[in-house]
């Protein structure tokens, strides 16, 4: 009798707990590096493809996660842990399969500097969004892009 109960509960282990982890697993890419001519430096920046990413030929839909005052790109990553969670939510089917890309942006907080030394929100547009979608297959269209943070 002990040995089926210690089975049973195995089998319960397995049944609930292994497909958790389990599921496919996305790919990062922590620090790739885009060289900018309006900031006059490379910026680094942290990507997050979905799992079928490599072996699929269609576009994704993107979103730009934005770091806090205090982090750089790799924060969503190392304390937000942004992969499992993405992870989990294609598998569960609470999001589409997606690329998510966290630019490190230091203290710009994102916008141009008053005194234009600064010109981030204009590397952002001009130069990273477009950088980017072409570099991965991103859909165009603004429908299937977002900005969080």
């Amino acid at each position: 009798m002990k040995k089926f109960s210690s089975l049973f509960f195995c089998l319960i282990f397995l049944q609930f707990f292994i497909p958790a982890f389990s599921q496919p697993a996305g790919k990062v890419e922590e620090q790739e590096t885009i060289s900018s001519t309006i900031l006059g430096r490379g910026v680094n920046y942290t990507v997050y493809l979905p799992s079928d990413y490599e072996t699929s030929q269609r576009s994704y839909p993107v979103v730009y996660l934005l770091h806090g005052v205090t982090d750089d790109n790799t924060g969503w990553l190392q304390f937000g842990e942004i992969n499992r969670y993405a992870d989990k939510a294609i598998a569960d089917g609470v999001i589409p399969p997606m690329i998510i890309i966290m630019p490190n942006a230091d203290l710009s907080w994102y916008v141009n500097s008053y005194d234009g030394k600064e010109n981030y929100e204009d590397f952002f547009i001009k130069e990273f969004m477009p950088f980017v979608e072409k570099k991965y297959r991103i859909k165009g269209e603004k429908k299937y892009r977002g900005v969080a943070g």
